[in-house]
């Protein structure tokens, strides 16, 4: 059987994001992880040529589209997920604790009882340490909260793909200060990331060049993570981690497509449903974050 993948990266310059596709080449399975739906918000228009772009890949290399996976709910960038599966099929999958944030979010935007929380608008919820596959791949879900209570990470064959948990080396770690986010939490779940071999491939969902870098990047390993991270190297305390990630945290403000993001992002990526007049709208809470 296949152990290794093929990993294709997408960079989105407006939102700062890597898509991946992870194919088996056996079997011409593949997965599509952390995918972006263009959104503009001056005008409050959805496109899709950032998800078209993957399309094209998908069918121009054979590929059959097995999985749309999500690392989160995303708080920077809309997922293109409904509109991946309506083209190319698959199974659009997150961890099992997104019903934690659709609980908050759900409150914090007055939803009401046709919003469901319990994580049934995706078609599955991987528990940890759940594994399943991709063609002949084998996967295995890590939980890994602490920038969110939900995070979740893909480890599969050489290669591991962690979201939001962990940045480049040279810019270190998630903030933790959403809902629900903890810095002790993400020290200890940079560790089970750090448990992997070396030379296992990891990959990011977002790069926003480190100062003194002149390039985007996404792809280390985890023996330079431990090595060089700035935030997490080796022999960084938990105490230390929380004391800097606690302080850094206060200084950053929100993303600026937070609230727009979460409503569709908690939905599996579907926008809300239109009112009466046919049009479809988000909601800004005003003082409430």
């Amino acid at each position: 059987m296949a152990s290794n993948p093929e990993v294709i990266s997408f960079f989105d310059d407006s939102t700062n994001t890597v898509t991946y596709i992870v194919a088996d080449l056996e079997t011409k399975f593949c997965a599509i992880i952390d995918s972006v739906l263009d959104y503009n918000p001056n005008s409050g228009t959805t496109t899709t040529e950032s998800a078209d772009e993957v399309i094209a890949t998908v069918e121009e290399r054979g590929l059959r589209t097995q999985w749309i996976l999500e690392t989160h709910a995303h708080a920077d960038h809309f997922s293109a997920a409904p509109y991946l599966q309506k083209k190319l099929g698959g199974t659009i999958a997150i961890g099992a604790h997104i019903p934690d944030i659709q609980k908050v979010f759900g409150g914090l935007f007055n939803e009401d009882e046709t919003f469901k929380r319990d994580g049934s608008q995706f078609g599955k919820l991987f528990a940890e340490n759940e594994k399943f596959e991709i063609g002949n791949l084998q996967a295995n879900v890590l939980y890994v909260p602490g920038h969110t209570p939900a995070c979740i990470a893909y480890h599969i064959g050489d290669t591991v793909f962690v979201g939001d948990t962990l940045f480049m080396p040279d810019y270190g770690s998630a903030r933790c200060d959403f809902p629900g986010g903890d810095a002790g939490t993400l020290y200890d779940s940079v560790q089970k990331l750090y448990a992997l071999p070396d030379e296992t491939r990891m990959f990011l969902c977002h790069d926003y060049k480190a100062e003194g870098r002149d390039y985007y990047a996404w792809e280390t390993t985890v023996g330079e993570q431990k090595a060089n991270n700035i935030h997490l190297h080796s022999g960084v305390s938990r105490d230390e981690f929380i004391k800097m990630r606690n302080a850094r945290d206060k200084t950053l403000d929100m993303p600026k497509l937070i609230l727009p993001s979460i409503q569709i992002n908690m939905r599996a990526g579907e926008l809300p449903e239109p009112e009466e007049n046919g049009t479809r709208y988000l909601k800004i809470p005003l003082n409430a974050v």
